[in-house]
Formats: C-alpha cells, sequence, structure tokens
C-alpha cells in the first residue's frame, strides 16, 4: 500500500510511474525487446512494453504468413509506429501456427496498451526448447534496458 502525505506532488509521481515499463516475471525476453511464453511446445511472440514505449503510437505490424518457419535471432515482420519502424525478430525457431489477426485492424490499441495480453504477435510450433536458454529472465532484462536507457 501506498501513503502519501498531503505535500506530495501528485502529477510527478504518475508521470514517474508511467515511464516504467512492464516486465513480467514468467516470460523470457530477448535483447532486440520480444518476449516469448512457452506452454508446453507452443511459444506466444511479442514486443515488449518497453519497444513499444520508444516506438511510441503503433500503426502497423507486418505479420508473417502461417507455415512460415522462423529462427532464433532472425526478423519475421516488422512494427511500425509514428517515430519508427523497427524489425521483429523471433526469440525462438519454430514454425508459425497462429497470427495475431487483431493487429490488422487497431495495432495501436492492442500492442500499446496490452502488449503482453491482447499485443502478442504471433503463436511458434516451438522447436528448440533449449533456445530458451539463450534468452533473458524478468531481472535481468530489466537490468539490461535500464543501462541500454542510460546510454541514450
Amino acid at each position: 500500500m501506498i501513503v502519501f502525505s498531503e505535500n506530495v506532488d501528485t502529477f510527478s509521481f504518475d508521470r514517474c510511474i508511467a515511464n516504467v515499463a512492464a516486465v513480467i516475471k514468467d516470460l523470457k525476453y530477448a535483447e532486440s525487446h520480444e518476449w516469448v511464453k512457452v506452454d508446453g511446445n507452443s511459444a506466444t511472440v511479442g514486443i515488449t512494453d518497453h519497444a513499444q514505449d520508444h516506438l511510441g503510437d503503433v500503426v502497423y505490424v507486418e505479420l508473417p504468413e502461417l507455415g512460415t518457419e522462423v529462427t532464433q535471432g532472425n526478423s519475421f515482420g516488422a512494427v511500425e509506429s509514428v517515430k519508427a519502424t523497427s524489425d521483429i525478430n523471433s526469440p525462438v525457431s519454430g514454425k508459425v501456427v497462429e497470427v495475431n489477426e487483431e493487429l490488422n485492424g487497431s495495432p495501436a490499441l492492442v500492442v500499446n496498451t496490452s502488449p503482453y495480453e491482447e499485443g502478442w504477435i504471433i503463436k511458434v510450433e516451438l522447436k528448440d526448447a533449449g533456445e530458451l536458454n539463450n534468452l533473458k529472465d524478468a531481472d535481468a532484462y530489466s537490468k539490461f534496458c535500464d543501462e541500454e536507457d542510460a546510454k541514450h
């Protein structure tokens, strides 16, 4: 519970909270700012809150075709925002078995507001679960983001 005194500047507090990118404990993260959630042989992939925050409002997401083979560390699509266009790299290897069709309509609505839930991008039939060892856990990813942001 947070307790405020009468003299707290709530605007500053809210602004500070808004700049903290969310990191989910149960996910794995690539240094290129994609996340993966593994459930058995299925892997759900999206871009991180940190990525969407730096990109700004997402206006378009290039999705791969079903059946496309993706390789860990290689691009499978792109995300275009009001600020920039960025490749989306796969954190794992496998075959694309589902794409998030919601991204065709209002990508900002799902990617910017819910990058870890409604904003997922693809689901992959996982080829090699051992590749997860090449990714960062939540704590390591948070530290990586802090260090990266400090450089800019």
